[in-house]
């Protein structure tokens, strides 16, 4: 029977608001594991009979009061376990697909076409517990849409003839065992088949915070991905400071128009919430990526290690343009609060509207 819930949150919601959303799933079961900075899982299987709902409705409650308390939308894979129930989430935030009980999807919820972010309307999407639904489910979904095969195991598993779920499932495993190693094989084997033992974990999310950019098309140009990344970074270093917090590491994470992702991560030289030392991080893991001609749908930007902005030591330079930037900052950072977030703004700022 159907009891994971993978829950997405649209728009990305701030840090505060996200832990509100992780308490909202906790007035339902104490086993939520947070998936920052826009996703959750939780166990549903203790709270049906308590309800008096199975899992699909209490995935309706969760919406309605996220919608209710917070202005969040969220789309929500229902299944046997976290791999299925996330995959029927991706499903439903690509297709726009409205409510469904059965695992049939049809028009768009609400009537809409998606909100203007690039995002789908929230939905429910369920896949039944019986095998022949599951089978029917992963059938021709191609192996980068299994969660943990990244696109160097699709090609290879592919370029074999192999690029399918179903012929994946159908294969012997000693035939991906030489293919992908025994470790490997194991995994990917028993995914195509619906099967995940892992447990939902109930923890606490990271100290961290996120941003995403969504592009309106899939984009190609570099310069507009750095401009892009220069925005997420402004963002998050405004909000660093405004809560006196400085970042220890940062990420980027690119999606690309296939769905598949890469993440590039590193630690700062020191703790920080000076924008330009984030750009400049940010702008060196994008570069080390090589991306070319590469088709880019968004890119994201996290920051880790977050710990108070007294507790952290800044080495001090001798170099005059350093100290002129952080004065700058300063000064932004109060016209900012005396005028608004959108009075200063840095020249290559990519507005997202």
């Amino acid at each position: 029977m159907p009891h994971v819930l993978y829950v997405r949150f649209h728009p990305a919601p701030g840090e505060d608001v996200y832990q509100g959303l992780l308490a909202l799933l906790g007035e339902l079961t104490p086993v939520v594991e947070a998936l920052p900075p826009d996703a959750a899982l939780a166990d549903v299987r203790g709270a049906l009979r308590y309800f008096g709902r199975d899992a699909a409705g209490l995935a309706e409650i969760v919406r309605v009061r996220a919608l209710a308390r917070y202005g969040v939308d969220c789309t929500v894979g229902v299944a046997a376990n976290p791999l299925l129930a996330r995959m029927a989430a991706h499903e439903a935030q690509e297709s726009g697909a409205p409510t469904s009980r059965g695992g049939r999807s049809g028009g768009r919820s609400g009537g809409g076409s998606g909100d203007r972010s690039g995002h789908a309307a929230g939905s429910v999407r369920t896949v039944p517990g019986d095998p022949d639904a599951v089978a029917a489910f992963l059938a021709r979904k191609p192996p980068i849409a299994l969660p943990g095969v990244g696109p160097a195991t699709a090609r290879t598993l592919s370029a074999y003839g192999l690029d399918s779920a179903a012929r994946i499932a159908a294969a012997p495993l000693s035939t991906l065992q030489r293919i992908l190693g025994a470790t490997t094989a194991r995994r990917v084997h028993a995914w195509a088949r619906g099967i995940d033992p892992a447990p939902v974990t109930p923890n606490a999310p990271a100290r961290a915070m996120g941003a995403e950019h969504r592009f309106r098309h899939d984009e190609l140009d570099p310069v507009r991905r750095r401009r892009a990344l220069l925005t997420l970074a402004d963002g998050l270093g405004v909000r660093l400071r405004t809560s006196s917090q400085v970042a220890a590491a940062i990420s980027v994470t690119v999606r690309y128009a296939d769905r598949s992702t890469t993440t590039r991560s590193r630690t700062l030289t020191e703790p920080t919430a000076h924008t330009p030392a984030l750009t400049a991080a940010a702008y060196a893991l994008h570069d080390a990526l090589g991306l070319q001609r590469a088709r880019v749908r968004s890119v994201a930007l996290r920051v880790e290690g977050l710990m108070d902005a007294e507790l952290a030591s800044h080495q001090l330079t001798f170099d005059p343009a350093d100290e002129k930037s952080r004065r700058l900052e300063a000064a932004a950072d109060r016209a900012r609060a005396r005028f608004g977030i959108s009075a200063v703004r840095p020249a290559g700022f990519l507005d997202v509207a």
